[in-house]
Parts: C-alpha cells; structure tokens; sequence
C-alpha cells in the first residue's frame, strides 16, 4: 500500500465523515426549529438519508484503499436504508394524521394539503340509511 496515497484517501475519508456530521446537525436544528410534527419529520429523513450515503461512500473508499481491492459490502446498508427511511416516513405521517383526525384536532393542526375529510367507513355509511 502507497502511504501517500493512502494519507490522500483519509483526508476525503475525513472530508466526508465531516459532511456527514453537518447533515446530521442540520437534521437536529430543523427538528428544534420547526413547530409541528409533520415539519418536524422531513429534515432527518432527508438529512440522515445524506448523512448515511456520506458514511457509506467512506467506508467504501477506506476499506478499498486499504485492502487494495474494491470493498463493497457497505452498499448493503445504505441500499438497505435508501428502501426503508422513505417508507418509514410516509407511515408516521400517516399515523400522525390519522391520530389527528380521529381525535378531532383542530382544523389549524392539520397541513392544508391534507385537510379533506375522511370518508365513513362502511358500517356507519350503512347504519345512516
């Protein structure tokens, strides 16, 4: 192994492991920033999703450039996480606003975009009759 090469290699190792950390502090700021759950919820997807693709793609280039071979079992994790962070997403989102709809929140709680009315489920439509 070429250690100045190798020197060259932890220095973008470094770069983005640091990169990976801003993310992951814009993630916590936009959680304490923002007012309710559902702003709430978009920084760390996205900022987490940032942070593992720049962790990944250090350990990627560390491990290659130390075994002098290309290292890629770390394209399981993030593989992995890319399917599950947006689905985990959309279900709290869900979940939350069907809490809130079914509580009865007030109409200022829940985003415009989303704010139409649930339908009757079959049951109650069938009992009005």
């Amino acid at each position: 192994m070429n250690p100045e090469l190798f020197g060259w290699v932890e220095v973008i190792v470094a770069l983005l492991l640091m990169l990976s950390g801003l993310f992951t502090l814009a993630a916590a700021v936009g959680i304490v920033r923002f007012q309710n759950f559902f702003q709430r919820m978009h920084p760390p997807a996205l900022a987490f999703s940032f942070s593992s693709w720049c962790v990944t793609l250090a350990t990627i280039l560390y491990f290659s450039a130390r075994r002098e071979q290309l290292a890629l079992h770390a394209w399981l994790i993030i593989i992995l996480l890319s399917i599950t962070v947006p689905v985990t997403t959309i279900l709290l989102a869900r979940t939350e606003l069907f809490r809130r709809r079914t509580h009865g929140a007030p109409a200022a709680d829940i985003p415009p975009a989303l704010s139409h009315e649930l339908p009757l489920p079959a049951a109650e439509r069938d009992s009005d009759r």
